[in-house]
């Protein structure tokens, strides 16, 4: 099942902003996540807010999302305007879920010319969808190229049949080369997820598939570990000892491994997770939220965030869909953060950037923490005496500890 969402403040209906978030807007970049909630089958490791597509009616079926999106892109622009918020163009969007693949092309295109509508695009803004390689065609790829998306994000996870079966994916694996050259012929970039550690998973396993991977000349990779959530389809299977549980060991040697056969391709990582061929192809958008800029996130359970003010979309798409259907703002709940929360936010955040953390910009309790960390082999010492903290291959295995000790207790 879905996660819950957060407890929160309520949000008006009216969808105005804090005066708060007026500070620095000039500085900050302004981003669109579009959630797209439906899925063909609910993967056993899932635990993001997605339905099946014939599970739901009315306002919040497949036919008529596209429509109820186009209405919350619709509102944000009035909410925004009312709020004081400058004109400013779009730089990232991403569309997200779910498979957003699996509404058409033409649906997906109609959202993105909503919001082109509203704020335009930045010149060379970034426009990426998720698929899977099974919910693609030659023809819908190039419909979206030509609509403006510039990237796709292919959910591979594994190259090895066993996995896949386990992770519950639909896709064969003889299904993503194809996908990967349609949207080559497309025009779009190309970025393929990988998810290590499955049950059943060997070394050799998990080597196939980045070898596999790499083969198809990607031009970004991500590589997850694989999280168990509680209320899973796996997390129920672990407890029946139907099959084994996580080994934080193994996740460690597979990330090891992937950073060696990446990097050796060409790839440079530029987030614990993520590896780009050039700087240009690092995923903007996310760069976006882990630097803290603002974006306004369309769909059921979507988050959003502008200038230290955070807010929640309600879950279900039923709720979604009446609250727009109503003029009403689909905003379950929000915070606003404080300057303290938001300096452990940035902190977690950057440091597992390959970009680093501005050493001055730490508290004296961080700064008198840097040269421990060099000691330990867990920050490289170059760039720290230059004052940036960068992680090393140990120091991303161990982000979190890094992170704990850069922080006051």
């Amino acid at each position: 099942m879905p996660s819950a969402l957060p407890l929160g403040d309520p949000a008006p209906a009216d969808g105005l902003l804090p005066p708060q978030v007026l500070d620095g807007v000039e500085h900050r970049t302004f981003g669109l996540y579009v959630h797209i909630p439906f899925c063909a089958v609910r993967c056993g490791y899932c635990d993001f807010n997605t339905y099946t597509a014939k599970e739901l009616g009315g306002g919040a079926s497949q036919d008529a999302y596209a429509g109820t999106a186009v209405a919350e892109v619709d509102f944000a622009a009035r909410a925004m305007e009312a709020s004081g918020l400058p004109a400013r163009k779009i730089s990232t969007v991403f569309f997200g879920g779910g498979t957003p693949t699996l509404l058409p092309a033409e649906d997906l295109a109609r959202i993105l010319a909503a919001a082109v509508g509203h704020w335009g695009l930045e010149s060379g803004a970034e426009v990426t969808t998720e698929a899977n390689p099974d919910s693609v065609t030659p023809e819908s790829l190039k419909l979206l190229a030509d609509a403006g998306f510039t990237r796709v994000s292919f959910g591979m996870q594994s190259a090895v049949p066993h996995v896949l079966k386990v992770l519950d994916r639909t896709h064969s694996p003889e299904r993503v080369p194809q996908a990967v050259q349609w949207a080559r012929d497309a025009g779009l970039d190309v970025s393929l997820d990988l998810i290590y550690g499955t049950p059943g998973e060997s070394m050799n396993d998990w080597r196939t598939s980045l070898e596999t991977a790499l083969s198809y000349a990607p031009d970004h990779i991500s590589a997850y570990a694989l999280i168990v959530e509680e209320g899973t389809k796996l997390a129920a299977q672990m407890r029946r000892g139907e099959v084994p549980g996580i080994d934080d060991d193994d996740h460690a040697a597979k990330y090891e491994l992937a950073d060696e056969l990446i990097s050796a391709a060409g790839l440079s990582w530029y987030e614990v997770s993520n590896w780009s061929r050039t700087p240009g192809h690092a995923c903007r958008h996310n760069l976006a939220y882990w630097r803290g800029d603002d974006w306004w996130g369309v769909g059921p359970g979507s988050h959003s965030h502008m200038g230290g003010v955070r807010w929640w979309n309600v879950k279900h798409p039923t709720a979604y869909a009446n609250r727009l259907a109503a003029g009403e703002s689909p905003a379950a709940g929000r915070e606003t953060l404080d300057a303290g929360t938001r300096e452990v936010e940035r902190i977690m955040l950057e440091a597992r950037l390959g970009s680093g953390l501005e050493v001055d910009a730490l508290d004296a309790v961080g700064r008198h923490a840097v040269a421990g960390l060099i000691a330990d082999g867990l920050v490289e010492p170059a760039p720290a005496f230059k004052g940036r903290l960068v992680l090393t291959l140990k120091g991303r295995l161990l982000a979190d500890a890094v992170v704990r000790r850069l922080l006051p207790e």
